[in-house]
C-alpha cells in the first residue's frame, strides 16, 4: 500500500536510539491502558495488548508496571482520569500532522503541543483540519519466514484489505496486511490459527497524499517538531504525509 509516511520509516531508529537512553515507561504503559481499554485485558484475544506488553518488555518496564496498566485500562483499578485526545496541525513546509495521546491532564498535554508547533515553526489546528487526509487502517507484520501465497491466500480469505512484501531494513523481512480497523483482531486471530506468527499488530493511520521535501530547511525543523512530539510521555502515535528522498532522509535520521 503506497503512502506510507516518511515519519514511521526512522521510528525504528529513534526507538533504538531512546533505548540506549533508558526506556520510557510511562509511555509504554498509557499504550498498554488504551489497548487493554479498547480490546480487554487479555492479550491472546487482544493483539494490539500483546503487542503492547512485548514492545513494554524489550524497553524493561516491570512486571508489576505491566499488570497495572492492564488493570487501568480495564477499569480494574481506575482509569476514569484517562482521556483518550488528537490533535492536529501542520509543520515547516506545509506537512501536515496528526497526533494521538493518552492524558490525564489536557491543558497540560495542550499546552506542550502548541508550544512545539510554535517553537518549530508549525501551527496546531482545530479538530478536523487534518483528520481526513490520515486514513485508520489495521496493520499486521509477518515474517517472510513463512510462504508469501500461504500468507497471502489467508489473509485475503479472511478479510484483509491489501497486502506487500516489505524490503528488510535493520530487521527482519516482513509482509504487511491491512485491514479494516475493525477487522484487526478478526484477521489475527485467523492467522493465528493457520499457524502464521504475527510480528505485530496495530491500529495505524495512513496517508492519502503527500507534501514533497526536499530541503534541509525544511526538514531539520521538521524533525526537531516530530521529535519533540514523539518523546512527550502522553503522546502515543504521531503521523506525518512528507515524502523524501533517501539521501535527505538519511541526514536526518539519528545517529
Amino acid at each position: 500500500m503506497a503512502g506510507h509516511s516518511k515519519w514511521a520509516q526512522i521510528k525504528r531508529s529513534k526507538a533504538v536510539k531512546d533505548a540506549k537512553k533508558g526506556a520510557n515507561f510511562a509511555q509504554c504503559s498509557r499504550e498498554i491502558i488504551i489497548a487493554a481499554k479498547i480490546g480487554g485485558g487479555d492479550p491472546e484475544g487482544n493483539f494490539r495488548l500483546r503487542t503492547a506488553i512485548v514492545r513494554a518488555k524489550a524497553a524493561g518496564v516491570p512486571n508489576d508496571n505491566i499488570k497495572r496498566a492492564i488493570e487501568k485500562g480495564t477499569g480494574a483499578s481506575g482509569a476514569d482520569s484517562m482521556e483518550d485526545l488528537s490533535y492536529e496541525g501542520y509543520g515547516p513546509g506545509g506537512v501536515a500532522i496528526f497526533i494521538e495521546t493518552m492524558t490525564d491532564n489536557r491543558n497540560r498535554t495542550a499546552g506542550d503541543i502548541r508550544s512545539y508547533f510554535n517553537k518549530y515553526q508549525g501551527n496546531l489546528g482545530s479538530d478536523g483540519c487534518v483528520a481526513w487526509i490520515f486514513e485508520a487502517k489495521g496493520l499486521i507484520k509477518v515474517p517472510q519466514s513463512f510462504a508469501e501465497d500461504v500468507v497471502f491466500e489467508k489473509a485475503i480469505e479472511v478479510g484483509a484489505l491489501d497486502f506487500q512484501a516489505v524490503e528488510p531494513d535493520e530487521d527482519e523481512a516482513v509482509y504487511e496486511i491491512f485491514t479494516l480497523p475493525e477487522e484487526l483482531n478478526t484477521v489475527c486471530q485467523a492467522l493465528s490459527q493457520a499457524q502464521i506468527s504475527i510480528q505485530s499488530a496495530e491500529v495505524t493511520r495512513i496517508p492519502q497524499n503527500t507534501v514533497k521535501v526536499d530541503s534541509e530547511v525544511v526538514a531539520k525543523p521538521l524533525f526537531k517538531l516530530l521529535d519533540a512530539i514523539e518523546s512527550h510521555d502522553d503522546v502515543q502515535n504521531v503521523y506525518a504525509n512528507f515524502d523524501m528522498d533517501e539521501a535527505l532522509l538519511s541526514k536526518m535520521e539519528p545517529a
